[in-house]
């Protein structure tokens, strides 16, 4: 028997689920917070670390961006005052960021639309 018809519409399927779950969270992110998907991975991982800052090489191995999408990313989320950017004073090649109070803030609002979209999509009766 060969396992490849299966193996192919299993990925179709979680494509097919990951697609419809990232739609309506990126839809609902930005409705009510005016937050993209990417903008609210960044804070909820940088608010996770729970640390003061961290580095975006560090945040970026986390991450399903490119270090170029995630330092636009950033770009925007330091734009709108939701973090602060700063160089590593012991390497000035590195990039420090972390939350600004108004980005925790949004953050916490933010993440109850983020988890109720979840447990619309992911829970084990839907």
């Amino acid at each position: 028997m060969n396992p490849e018809p299966e193996l192919v519409g299993r990925w179709r399927n979680l494509a097919a689920c990951y697609n419809q779950v990232a739609c309506h969270l990126d839809r609902e992110l930005q409705a009510q917070h005016g937050l993209s998907m990417s903008e609210f991975e960044a804070l909820d991982r940088l608010i996770g670390l729970q640390s003061e800052k961290c580095r975006m090489q560090e945040l970026a191995s986390d991450m399903y961006l490119s270090q170029s999408a995630l330092s636009r990313t950033v770009a925007r989320l330091e734009k709108h005052g939701l973090v602060q950017r700063g160089l590593c004073e012991a390497d000035r090649r590195g990039v420090f960021v972390k939350p600004t109070e108004a980005g925790i803030e949004l953050h916490a609002k933010a993440r109850e639309t983020h988890l109720t979209i979840l447990s619309e999509h992911l829970s084990p009766s839907a």
